[in-house]
């Protein structure tokens, strides 16, 4: 018989994931339905939103096979109970290292503001006249500080990252973010997306192995394209929730991220139109139907 949510001890809660408590071994991840832009939990949710976010990590932890992860049991482990089953992972205990590990193969985002202003991302010079969603000569691993809710994410150079954590440490993170999102990136391409960025994290078991963990390669830490639109020079289109950030910053929400009001609720469209897009991610990187995911909606 499966437990009940409320058998586990709720540890901790962040804009998109809750953590539980199983043992003192293993951990309980799940994915909200919640979306957040601009470090704000935006309301209202994003149905089945978590369902895909689990079965798009489910589907790249298993591509990539020879990367060590943090999963501790399959989506139907029987520790997860049904009421979440189909957005919860049974995951190992890790030491979560105190960065967020981005990959940029197109200039976008934070990267394209900061190179508008200095011709560098995270320090690393870049060619001279870029545009928006130019292709980089190659990969580039901008690492972030991770902020907790109602703070930004900050990008730092990779040298504050080897004085946090030792070169060597600080080296393992980039090449295996890198070496991530190539792969990544290439396999998309084959399904007729464009990977332009992606965001991962890792963690340290107790051999001090490096683990990769929490979500990875879902339409929440990455930027998905699809391929037979892509135009450089203009904002691209997009499978991820860049369309609810259009939307937000777009003359219809009426809201300013700067002004340091709370963002305006999201109106039906808009969320219908966002799952879509998710669901839409998930079908055409997967080629499986989202249908079949468990506890998916009629």
């Amino acid at each position: 018989m499966r437990p009940e949510l409320s058998d586990y001890t709720h540890l901790s809660g962040g804009k998109v994931r809750e953590i539980y408590e199983v043992d003192s071994d293993t951990l309980l991840m799940l994915a909200t339905d919640r979306i957040s832009a601009f470090d704000f939990s935006l309301d209202p949710e994003i149905p089945d939103k978590g369902r895909v976010l689990t079965a798009t990590s489910m589907f790249f932890f298993d591509l990539l096979t020879d990367v060590s992860n943090h999963l501790a049991g399959p989506i139907d482990d029987e520790r997860i109970p049904e009421e979440v089953l189909g957005r919860a992972q049974v995951v190992k205990r890790l030491e979560m290292l105190p960065f967020e590990c981005v990959a940029r193969g197109y200039l976008t985002g934070s990267g394209k503001k900061e190179y508008d202003q200095s011709g560098t991302v995270c320090g690393i010079e870049l060619p001279e006249g870029l545009v928006e969603a130019s292709r980089l000569p190659e990969p580039i691993f901008t690492p972030a500080t991770k902020a907790q809710q109602g703070d930004h994410d900050e990008n730092v150079s990779f040298d504050v990252v080897v004085d946090s954590l030792g070169r060597e440490l600080a080296e393992k993170l980039r090449d295996a973010t890198l070496s991530i999102y190539s792969r990544a990136a290439n396999y998309a391409e084959s399904r007729g997306i464009i990977l332009a960025d992606t965001k991962l994290e890792f963690g340290l078991d107790d051999n001090g192995t490096l683990v990769l963990a929490d979500e990875v390669l879902t339409p929440d830490s990455s930027r998905y394209w699809p391929a037979d639109s892509y135009e450089e020079g203009r904002v691209q289109p997009s499978f991820d929730k860049q369309y609810v950030r259009n939307w937000l910053t777009g003359p219809k929400s009426g809201w300013d991220p700067a002004s340091g009001d709370l963002p305006p609720e999201l109106p039906g469209s808009v969320v219908e139109a966002t799952r879509e897009r998710y669901v839409e991610a998930y079908e055409r990187l997967s080629g499986r139907k989202f249908a079949d995911w468990p506890g998916v909606r009629a």
